[in-house]
């Protein structure tokens, strides 16, 4: 689709002639957008939470100048403040060092401790607790021994290893040299193993009490590989010379922890190393958890490869396992949008969400791993299970794709029985709902809204979904008069022909229907989830982010940006979903141009001919070289943040779920580092040094393979950086206004300004001479 060729080279020499500069004032109003806007609604609710004695709830909620925390009951009819806002950004201000603002507090969300004399959050990647009366704010320590990707332990932290009681009290269990140790209440020893050691070791995290405290479950644990990823931190700020930082970081094929359940039985003093014919090749197990009444305990096994998954139940007194459902796949079990429940009355069994019919429903089955029924069915898919109520023999989930003529992504609530009868809707409307539920049931606070709709925030009755009052209504008049005008949803057939593939169209503010504007796409097509917002939340993250303020920011340098979900992206059919299997390069491409060509032939102002810019950050960044990569003559203007390029390279988690197990031809397929040869059109590659999610050597291994293959690229490695660089840490303003020169430059056909003669962008933003 692009001019190429002489001719193609003169029109380009006329085009730069032919257009004006970027205006430099017009670069500050986009860098400086989600500040401005972030102050301009009010009572934009976020987060609501519930105390747990559940007669009282709080929330964040916009106000004049930003936002406050605001504390509720259900007897009154007006919100106090949460706490001192004042006091909490004072004591964290000195005990953090960075500067914080009683209106911009970095948090969330948080929770009260210590009978509400002190909250609880995370900032900066760390759990914080103050307190509310004193000056006093401090990190709190991990609890647990960090396992890296969740599948091998980091050997270098202790465990944490206090004595654990038993629910009754009498005996208490720990670990000494690998060993397990059992003593009474008084400090006796009453049993201990003798088989551990420092390659097959106890590990005292994993110690589950029997109810009756007749025995316990423990792992022993055969340790995964100690893949060690160093990176050199090149400008440290509290010295001159370089330093290292040593991550564990277990990659694709990489051995993981073998874990071992035993049955410890106290009065038989026995161990019983329970049978793994079952459970043989582990990528990991999980979720143990007693039946109340001491007889078993059950598992979660994942099988190496996320091809097949079980429930184990191991009978308590034979110490013998057997699998109370399994689950099958000639793909992959998506991990990331599981849920299953062991039952505890009456038969027993479980609750168990499944895609075996081509769409994420519930199943229940007995205790005998018979199948019961199939509670949920139909042409949609369960999103997430809120509540199981055993003595109701009901089940309160979200749902997605019910209604006829809906966003297929907009989440509803429902209640049903076990035996599939009485399916409640608890929502409606043509919305997107986020429901949270008081810890009794009996009320939930619903926050519906729609890209376009601001969100309302109700308080309800469960039992038949009748109104309480309402919380809060957002008032975007304020930035609606600053420019805001909400994006537009474009439906278009997909590479079948059939299905649907949504997407968000962000116009210029100063749009003009009369003008042809390029086009740059915001990609993201991790198959863990879908990416296309749905809610009213315009303010979202700076360059690279998902969220619709950094799309207008650069829509308002005279481009349309768009986001799509195509093939292969979640919360669709198994099918839709499939797509991605062994196959991330694809990416959705043969949806997103289709969706492209059928914008274009609508909108005369969409403007296709000379190529398409994308951008995206981790698997965007892989997404978005691929597109200069394998569809060249449709993508011509690429900007990649932190991808990973290479899955062989990335994290195991994320890329054996996708990809799959063993490391075969077909992760070199994906590779865009294995095809850097192919590369066309103008790629801006940005990485930070300190990445600790995507190693940053696939970065550089992609330079690499360009140098190799003779390719021009422009580079920015941001010291210090981590995953984040370029979306919401780091020298934020300095990397996006880079995106939007190349974008200028390259796509728009504009000279951009020289910026080392009008001086520095300083951290206001303004140009200094």
């Amino acid at each position: 689709m692009k001019t190429s060729g002489y001719f193609g080279t003169l029109l380009l020499l006329f085009s730069l002639t032919a257009h004006s500069s970027v205006d430099p004032g017009q670069v500050e109003s986009s860098l400086s957008l989600r500040d401005h806007w972030m102050t301009l609604t009010r009572d934009l609710m976020r987060y609501p939470a519930w105390t747990a004695e559940g007669d009282e709830f709080h929330y964040k909620l916009s106000v004049a100048g930003g936002f406050q925390f605001f504390r509720d009951n259900l007897e009154s009819d007006g919100a106090v403040l949460a706490f001192d806002h004042q006091h909490i950004a004072d004591t964290l201000t000195k005990a953090s060092g960075d500067s914080i603002d009683p209106l911009h507090l970095p948090f969330d969300q948080f929770r009260y401790a210590d009978n509400e004399q002190s909250i609880r959050f995370f900032h900066a990647g760390e759990s914080w607790q103050c307190q509310l009366n004193e000056l006093h704010c401090a990190t709190t320590p991990r609890q647990t021994r960090p396992k890296a990707f969740g599948v091998v332990r980091d050997l270098r932290v202790d465990a944490h290893n206090p004595l654990r009681p038993s629910p009754n009290e009498r005996y208490q269990a720990h670990v000494v040299d690998y060993n397990l140790v059992v003593k009474t209440a008084d400090g006796e020893t009453v049993m201990e193993t003798s088989d551990g050691e420092a390659n097959h070791f106890y590990d005292p995290e994993s110690i589950q009490w029997a109810p009756d405290s007749s025995s316990l479950v423990i792992m022993q644990v055969r340790p995964g590989d100690a893949r060690m990823v160093t990176r050199v931190l090149t400008a440290p700020e509290d010295q001159l010379e370089p330093k290292t930082v040593v991550q564990l970081y277990p990659k694709p094929g990489d051995a993981v922890d073998q874990d071992q359940p035993v049955l410890v039985k106290l009065e038989a003093q026995e161990t019983h190393v329970i049978d793994n014919a079952l459970f043989s090749q582990p990528y990991q197990i999980d979720r143990v958890e007693w039946q109340q009444d001491s007889s078993s305990f059950t598992f979660r096994y994942t099988e190496r490869g996320h091809q097949r998954v079980r429930l184990i139940d191991v009978n308590a007194t034979s110490a013998e396992p057997r699998a109370l459902v399994s689950e099958n796949s000639d793909t992959f079990i998506n991990q990331w949008a599981t849920f299953f429940q062991p039952l505890h009355q009456g038969d027993k069994g479980a609750i168990w969400l499944s895609e075996r019919d081509g769409w994420a429903h519930l199943y229940h089955y007995n205790s005998e791993g018979e199948l019961v029924n199939q509670v949920t069915n139909g042409a949609w898919r369960v999103r997430s299970v809120v509540h199981v109520d055993e003595d109701k023999q009901q089940i309160w989930f979200s749902a997605s794709g019910r209604y006829e003529g809906q966003d297929p992504y907009f989440e509803h609530y429902y209640r049903v029985n076990f035996d599939g009868t009485e399916l409640t809707p608890l929502t409606e409307g043509n919305a997107h709902h986020e429901l949270t539920f008081s810890p009794d049931m009996q009320h939930y606070i619903v926050l519906r809204s729609r890209t376009d709709l601001p969100t309302v925030a109700e308080l309800r009755l469960t039992q038949d979904g009748s109104l309480v009052r309402e919380l809060a209504s957002a008032d975007i008049s304020r930035l609606t008069a600053a420019g805001f005008q909400p994006p537009e949803t474009f439906v278009a057939k997909g590479r079948d022909g059939e299905t649907d593939i949504w997407g968000l169209i962000v116009k210029p503010q100063d749009f003009d229907p009369e003008r042809r504007y390029p086009v740059i796409e915001n990609i993201y097509a991790g198959p863990h989830d879908s990416f296309v917002p749905k809610s009213f939340w315009p303010f979202g993250l700076h360059a690279g982010g998902d969220k619709v303020i950094g799309m207008q920011a650069l829509a308002d340098l005279g481009f349309i940006v768009v986001q799509i979900d195509g093939m292969g992206t979640a919360n669709r059919s198994k099918a839709f979903h499939d797509v991605a299997w062994q196959n991330l390069a694809d990416s959705g491409f043969p949806d997103r141009i289709l969706w492209h060509q059928a914008a274009a032939e609508q909108y005369n102002w969409y403007q296709i001919d000379n190529g398409v810019g994308i951008y995206g950050a981790s698997a965007g960044g892989q997404s978005t070289v691929a597109a200069l990569l394998f569809h060249a003559d449709f993508y011509s203007v690429g900007v990649a943040f932190a991808g990973c390029y290479d899955n062989r390279m990335d994290k195991i988690s994320w890329n054996e779920q996708w990809m799959g197990y063993p490391v075969g031809p077909h992760y070199a397929q994906s590779s865009v580092v294995e095809h850097a040869e192919l590369l066309e059109g103008q790629l801006l590659i940005i990485n930070g040094e300190q990445d600790s999610n995507v190693d940053p050597a696939s970065t550089m291994q992609l330079v690499d393979a360009l140098i190799k293959a003779e390719k021009d690229f422009d580079l920015l490695v941001v010291p210090g950086g981590e995953h984040s660089v370029g979306r919401s840490s780091g020298p934020v303003r300095y990397i996006q206004r880079r995106q939007f020169d190349f974008f200028s430059r390259h796509l728009g056909q504009q000279q951009t300004p020289d910026w080392n003669s009008l001086g520095s962008v300083g951290a206001l933003g303004t140009a200094t001479q």
